[in-house]
């Protein structure tokens, strides 16, 4: 894919369903009583796998378009999948339905593609073996395929050594199967859309602090699901409003629930022209319409408890680091290591290809800026994160970017060339 530089962007938009949300509605839908209305699903593949898997263990789901309708087949009526559970590239999917599938009555088999079976399940794996599950590595690498027997569970009192909403949601979802009841301490608070989405389903669940707890022995019952534009793919919008001369964006029904919404603070530090309008709520999510203006940026520090709240834009606010003025220091972030790829050494590689001075560290990146970035050959990985970051490098560059395996974002945003098309002058 080649990208080339553009003089604006102008216009109004709307991003795809939130992706967290969106695998987390099939999943309690799917185990609830009764039929769920889902409004703004995100149609990305990694999605498409978590519906997939629900498929293959016998509930009913229909899909016409964003829209869907998931047929309920309660707590304990899922069906042993008559092959393996293909998770594809989603490692949300594979962590959290582990969780779920550890307390039924029959056996499963989770894999994914190469990229799934290179990341790491110990830290699912221990917390469920303590809880009474079976589960185990086939290669014995802790990654996937992972081979997990139906067992008697009981609730535990788990320290997360990661603040990680995937590891939470994994304990919190076999908890809903164990007996007593189940709590998840977090070294800093991490996405909650798992504790609120139960709450919504009439589970017996309470937060304080960084601690979430479960009480088994509730029906969760159907309900109606509107589902907020992803803030991480509304980032790669707002980073290119930000750049880009003469340009002004305005994103739409953007969730900001404060768990996820780090991003907005780093770029209030920053210095962006970034303001809130039209706050609302919507099936217990915060939702605002964000609009953003060409601004001067200036360097900042990012990390602690702040690093789970923007994991997933932290290659994204590297690029911005590369033009704004100053050094910007990522710390904290050795998690970017183990995502779909090793984002610390691509996002380093990419930008320095184009000109950046940016430095590797163990746990983040320094980048001193402003640079003046040019175009290069940037390699993915097949890493939708990294693919959608360097396009907006590549708009506010000199020359042509040529972005390797382009097509991976379908993973989360299947039509975003098309509407960052539109939007440039």
């Amino acid at each position: 894919m080649i990208i080339n530089p553009v003089s604006s962007m102008k216009g109004e938009l709307t991003v795809p369903g939130d992706k967290s949300i969106s695998h987390r509605s099939i999943m309690l839908g799917s185990i609830a009583e009764g039929t769920s209305r889902i409004h703004g699903f995100l149609t990305g593949a990694d999605c498409i796998s978590t519906m997939s898997c629900f498929r293959a263990m016998g509930v009913e789901i229909l899909q016409d378009g964003t829209e869907v309708t998931v047929h309920g087949a309660g707590l304990h009526g899922l069906k042993a999948p008559a092959d393996i559970l293909d998770c594809g590239n989603s490692g949300t999917t594979t962590r959290i339905l582990s969780g779920l599938l550890a307390g039924q009555g029959f056996d499963t088999v989770l894999t994914g593609d190469e990229s799934i079976r290179r990341r790491p399940m110990k830290r699912i794996m221990e917390p469920l073996t303590l809880m009474g599950a079976d589960i185990s590595s086939r290669e014995g690498n802790g990654c996937a395929p992972l081979v997990i027997k139906g067992s008697a569970l009981h609730g535990i009192r788990y320290s997360s050594p990661v603040a990680s909403a995937q590891v939470k949601s994994c304990i919190l979802f076999a908890g809903l199967y164990a007996e007593g009841e189940t709590s998840v301490t977090e070294p800093t608070l991490s996405r909650n859309h798992t504790e609120l989405m139960l709450q919504g389903f009439g589970a017996d669940i309470s937060s304080e602090g960084t601690t979430a707890s479960l009480r088994p022995g509730r029906k969760l019952y159907a309900r109606e699901i509107e589902i907020p534009g992803d803030i991480s793919s509304a980032a790669y919008f707002l980073g290119a409003g930000l750049i880009v001369p003469d340009s002004s964006l305005l994103v739409k029904n953007v969730g900001i629930n404060p768990t996820r919404a780090g991003l907005l603070e780093v770029l209030e530090a920053m210095g962006a022209d970034l303001s809130l309008e039209n706050r609302r709520t919507a099936t217990g999510e915060p939702v605002a319409d964000i609009r953003v203006r060409t601004s001067l940026l200036h360097g900042t520090e990012i990390g602690g408890a702040l690093i789970p709240r923007l994991i997933d834009e932290l290659p994204l606010i590297a690029v911005l680091a590369s033009r704004a003025e100053g050094q910007t220091v990522i710390k904290d972030a050795a998690e970017l290591k183990v995502k779909e790829s090793d984002r610390i050494l691509l996002v380093t590689n990419g930008l320095k290809a184009m000109g950046a001075d940016i430095t590797a560290t163990e746990d983040g990146m320094i980048i001193k800026g402003p640079a003046k970035l040019h175009g290069a050959p940037i390699e993915s990985a097949k890493d939708h994160r990294i693919a959608m970051s360097f396009a907006v490098a590549a708009l506010a560059a000199e020359g042509d970017t040529d972005i390797k395996d382009a097509e991976c974002v379908r993973i989360s945003y299947p039509g975003f060339y098309e509407t960052l098309k539109s939007l440039c002058g």
